[in-house]
């Protein structure tokens, strides 16, 4: 019998420019031999693949509202990822779903799958622009979350690229596995048994962000 090929899924649901993910995705998939990579919104693609990454670019209300309207879609990602198991990577609001709750606009359900609310960013210092856009130092929270599989090689002062406005406040600590400090701590990288979600966009992160996605196209939690 031929050998199955992994298939990892990047959700299409118009919510952002999936271009730059897909080629990075591709990248290392071919570098790792994590075989193929997928763009979809077919729910019969997503129950099918091996792993399941979920971008998102915009405000929270919206993605989630856009994310329903694809019939079954999102169905198909939560029987994937909380019955089946497989793996998991949301990316920026993609990440923020994930929350129990965003209070963008208006207050608005997550899918609840780490507890927590996704918040306006407030630095102490009102002079720090909103958003926070740019380069940022990632700082590991633990030896335990430095241990992730998915962070394996990447270190506290090594460099993210985010876009974004409104964080991820978890409430259990334990599952923020990094932050970055923007005159106070926003959350950057979640986790929690096959789930990950990183605040900042990994594809345009350069090596850091590259490591991680190989890390998640070998990850077997």
């Amino acid at each position: 019998m031929p050998l199955t090929v992994p298939l990892t899924v990047l959700v299409d649901y118009d919510s952002g420019n999936l271009h730059s993910a897909e080629k990075a995705f591709q990248r290392m998939a071919l570098e790792t031999g994590a075989g193929d990579i997928l763009v979809t919104s077919r729910p019969e693609d997503v129950a099918r693949a091996d792993r399941i990454v979920l971008p998102g670019d915009g405000a929270f209300p919206a993605c989630r509202r856009a994310l329903g309207e694809y019939g079954g879609l999102f169905e198909a990602i939560e029987d994937a990822v909380r019955t089946k198991g497989r793996p998991f990577m949301g990316i920026c609001v993609g990440m923020q779903m994930m929350a129990t709750w965003g209070r963008e606009y208006t207050d608005t359900r997550g899918f609840d799958w780490i507890g927590g609310e996704v918040t306006r960013i407030t630095p102490a210092n009102p002079a720090l622009k909103v958003p926070h856009m740019g380069w940022n130092d990632l700082v590991i929270d633990s030896t335990d979350a430095g241990a992730h599989p998915v962070l394996n090689g990447v270190a506290t002062g090594d460099h993210a690229y985010f876009v974004h406005s409104y964080a991820f406040r978890v409430a259990n600590p334990a599952e923020r596995l990094a932050h970055v400090d923007y005159d106070g701590d926003i959350t950057a990288i979640i986790g929690a048994a096959n789930m990950v979600g990183t605040q900042f966009h990994p594809e345009k992160s350069q090596a850091t962000g590259l490591r991680i996605i190989a890390n998640f196209l070998r990850w077997a939690p």
